[in-house]
């Protein structure tokens, strides 16, 4: 079965309020793939792990009806209390045992999720639930993002990396198969027609309190805060007032540049 680490109301609010959409690049990355197989229009898209829903959004746009689907019943409910489009639903189930016919999804989405997926499972209903000619679209983001604020973007990444660094400290080891840029996950997509892209960058409107709720809501940092909450919580005070200083304003609404570079597994059945 999938791993489960979102599973709290506390941890499925915070990353309701500051995980990301699907950025440009990796939109038109995708939609441009799923043009070229002709897979869109499409009549149902599926989007696998969709947490709070911020990539179900996105799909919403441009297809008939979209169904999210996610194990953590407190991340579905963040979903469903966010306002959405008429087309898009959500189904608390695993990845690994989806709720469709055989041959009856146009589209299957993932969005960095896939690597907390029981991989041979998820690839059998994969292959079960699309439709021939269907595709899918299995992205995360990676872990060496940069920050970019003036003529201190230098000194603002370096404070970011230090903290993101001591984080990633208490990553699950599935983190390995973010690190390995999906080369696993994209190796067992049985589909013949299947190609790996490594090089998406996108960057993500922030503010400086947006990039520390981010590290707030990675998986890593709710581990950290189980093992040490008063460490955790000063590591991002103190990162905050670090980058606040180093950017000298006062206020944690302040916008920065957030890039991340995105790793997208594409396939057509």
């Amino acid at each position: 079965m999938a791993t489960q680490m979102f599973e709290g109301r506390g941890h499925a609010a915070v990353y309701q309020k500051y995980r990301f959409a699907p950025g440009k690049e990796l939109q038109q990355t995708i939609l441009s793939y799923l043009q070229e197989k002709k897979a869109v229009p499409a009549e149902l898209a599926v989007d696998v792990g969709c947490g709070s829903g911020q990539g179900t959004h996105f799909l919403g746009e441009h297809f008939k009806k979209v169904v999210g689907t996610d194990i953590s019943e407190a991340q579905i409910q963040e979903a469903r209390d966010t306002p959405c489009m008429p087309n898009i639903s959500y189904l608390v189930c695993p990845a690994e045992e989806l709720p469709f016919q055989d041959a009856s999804v146009d589209v299957l989405t993932s969005f960095t999720a896939a690597h907390w997926f029981d991989f041979a499972k998820f690839m059998r209903e994969a292959e079960r639930v699309v439709k021939p000619g269907g595709c899918v679209a299995i992205s995360t983001y990676t872990v060496d993002m940069s920050l970019r604020y003036g003529d201190c973007s230098e000194k603002l990444t370096k404070i970011f990396r230090e903290c993101w660094d001591t984080i990633l400290k208490y990553s699950h080891e599935r983190l390995k198969y973010v690190l390995e840029d999906y080369k696993e996950i994209f190796e067992a997509l049985p589909f013949p027609d299947k190609k790996r892209i490594t090089d998406i960058y996108d960057q993500i409107p922030m503010t400086v309190e947006g990039v520390v709720g981010y590290m707030e809501s990675a998986s890593p940092y709710q581990t950290f805060m189980k093992n040490d909450p008063k460490a955790a919580t000063s590591l991002l005070q103190e990162t905050e007032k670090r980058m606040l200083e180093t950017m000298g304003v006062s206020s944690r609404e302040t916008p920065v540049e957030f890039w991340v570079r995105h790793v997208c597994v594409l396939g057509c059945k």
